[in-house]
């Protein structure tokens, strides 16, 4: 598995290597470290135990254990990783800065990097991490980074805050208007498919009508400002829209349906690896010549 190299202004995050472990170790020897841990992790063997749980670490592609870097030196070690204390495995973000660096702001600055990888390039829909009740630094930084405190319980052996940090609207999709020739054949194939996915009917004029799902809403409008009478995919402009279908059983089970509802399938002889092997998709095409891909989003397995 393989992790990308993330950047701040002061900071390097790589993936951990088996040549950090001297470093790691050297920054847990301060007992300081291990004031809120179960294990003491001042002890050189347990230290490099930990170690070697974060080396041998499997998981969801792009997701695992950085070295923190400045300058050069290795400072600590973040992870973002499937929880293996809060139920469903969500993932859960740890961030842990030497003592002889603290109260620079590093801890929040290096975790805020795995934040936006998590959030911004994984699409991960919330982050959590778990701070021990008398840890009082390692909450100031979570409240600084946008978690929110939602309760406690006992984790990782004593009491601990649970947080939750999502996404925010920042850069995100507002809303997607299609012009169609036929408004009637739109709200046939959209309609139906966006409806299927959990899309709500939003707002409805003559010439127009939309659905909304969370923050984003897409609009089919029949406007008379039109200067053609049909779409083409493949001219400059909109190619397709992809959404997320949450299981490979439903894409199959839209793609069996979707013929009665104004969509025919494309490239169906390479069902459903046609974007590749490890692609789960269904590539349909409505009426109008407007083209969908519904990605399951289950099933892809991890980077080896």
């Amino acid at each position: 598995m393989t992790l990308p190299t993330l950047t701040t202004s002061r900071l390097t995050l790589r993936q951990l290597v088996e040549a950090d472990r001297e470093a790691v170790v050297k920054v847990f020897s301060d007992p300081e470290m291990s004031r809120f841990f179960a294990a003491d992790f001042s002890d050189p063997a347990s230290a490099s135990a930990m170690v070697d749980r974060r080396l041998t670490y499997r998981g969801p592609a792009g997701q695992g254990h950085w070295a923190i870097e400045r300058d050069g030196e290795v400072i600590g070690v973040a992870h973002l990783r499937p929880s293996s204390e809060l139920p469903g495995g969500v993932p859960e973000l740890g961030y842990y800065v030497a003592s002889a660096h603290a109260g620079q702001g590093l801890a929040t600055e290096a975790a805020q990097a795995v934040l936006d990888h998590g959030l911004g390039v994984l699409g991960l829909p919330a982050i959590w991490a778990l701070v021990h009740e008398n840890n009082a630094a390692s909450r100031k930084v979570a409240a600084r980074l946008g978690f929110l405190d939602v309760g406690s319980g006992i984790h990782y052996g004593d009491l601990h805050r649970v947080l939750v940090t999502l996404p925010t609207a920042h850069g995100r999709p507002h809303h997607i208007e299609l012009w169609v020739p036929d408004l009637a054949e739109a709200e046939r194939s959209w309609g139906w498919l966006l409806g299927e996915l959990g899309w709500r009917e939003f707002q409805r004029w003559p010439a127009g009508v939309s659905w909304r799902l969370g923050g984003t809403y897409l609009v089919v409008e029949a406007s008379p400002a039109l200067s053609a009478t049909n779409h083409e995919r493949t001219r400059p402009g909109l190619n397709h829209l992809a959404l997320h279908v949450a299981t490979r059983t439903e894409v199959d089970a839209l793609t069996t349906r979707a013929p009665d509802h104004g969509w025919r399938p494309l490239f169906a002889d390479r069902y459903p690896h046609a974007g590749g092997p490890a692609h789960y998709a269904a590539y349909l095409e409505n009426e109008s010549g407007f083209e969908v891909e519904l990605v399951a989003s289950e099933g892809s397995p991890p980077e080896k």
